[in-house]
């Protein structure tokens, strides 16, 4: 069921600022756009199509050695991005929504941390978080950039590999990888080490969902922030949003899945909407208490 606000597609914020306000207990739901000034590309255009390749999928990395080798082989190279990228401005201001009671809490779809290293508290990580590694057998868990750091020692001609960095800690690097050595879990013997994300094909643990469900319950509305939501891990709470008649908005530069739900659809990058948005949150505040 969607709300009854009308809907808005002007290019100012006036409308999402008025959305806030109306709705101050709001759930945030972000996607890659909200981290692509931080450095970290995203996947989609603007009209939602992937920009590259689609990114690995659960069962070929689970069942075939040369798409491991090819992967890992790759996050040497590519996920310095993600280990050199700092919360920008999108980032600082969810935060600070939270601190002032506007944010209830944020469902995120990057694995970066961003969101956590800004101050926000109550945060859900929808498919993981990219800086830890879990051996697939034995469940052991590890730091991911000790694991790079034996991948490094085991390939050390790989330090001199240069390629534009990918979404995720991926690179655009196409060599052969077939001589690339990837270590097996030491505690179990030959356990299979994964990032402790969700990949394509995965399921979302059954805890972060129910999680992002009881935090939309105890919301007013959500707000989709730098998320196209064609992935359906994000969307359903869009959905179930919308079933329960809880209003939805939306920042974000391009089409989205979800465009036919949104009572507010604001076209702006999250970081300049957000800074905005906090902006006008703040000047409004600070009349009403001089009143």
């Amino acid at each position: 069921m969607q709300s009854s606000l009308s809907v808005s597609r002007e290019p100012d914020l006036t409308a999402l600022v008025d959305f806030v306000a109306q709705f101050p207990r709001l759930a945030v739901l972000t996607g890659a756009g909200i981290s692509t000034a931080s450095g970290i590309p995203d996947y989609r255009d603007e009209s939602g199509d992937w920009k590259r390749s689609p990114p690995m999928q659960h069962q070929q990395f689970m069942t075939s050695q040369a798409a491991r080798q090819r992967y890992w082989a790759r996050a040497l190279v590519g996920f310095r991005a993600l280990q050199n990228a700092r919360p920008n401005a999108a980032h600082h201001s969810l935060a600070g929504l939270e601190a002032s009671g506007h944010v209830m809490g944020v469902i995120t779809q990057n694995v970066d941390g961003l969101h956590q290293r800004a101050g926000s508290r109550n945060v859900i990580d929808l498919h993981g978080r990219a800086d830890m590694v879990r051996c697939m057998s034995c469940h052991a868990k590890r730091m991911r950039h000790d694991l790079h750091a034996e991948l490094m020692a085991r390939n050390p001609q790989w330090s001199t590999h240069g390629a534009l960095a990918g979404p995720d800690g991926d690179a655009d690097l196409e060599v052969d990888f077939s001589g690339f050595e990837v270590p097996s879990c030491s505690r179990c013997g030959d356990g299979i080490w994964k990032p402790d994300v969700v990949f394509f094909g995965d399921s979302v643990p059954r805890r972060a969902v129910e999680r992002a469900f009881a935090l939309l319950e105890a919301s007013d509305a959500l707000l989709v922030v730098g998320s196209s939501l064609m992935v359906f891990s994000g969307f359903r709470f869009a959905r179930a949003a919308a079933k329960q008649a809880k209003p939805i908005a939306c920042l974000n530069l391009g089409r989205t899945r979800a465009d036919a739900l949104y009572a507010v659809k604001v076209s702006a990058s999250a970081e300049v909407g957000l800074e905005r948005l906090v902006a006008s949150l703040s000047g409004a505040a600070a009349k009403t208490d001089k009143a």
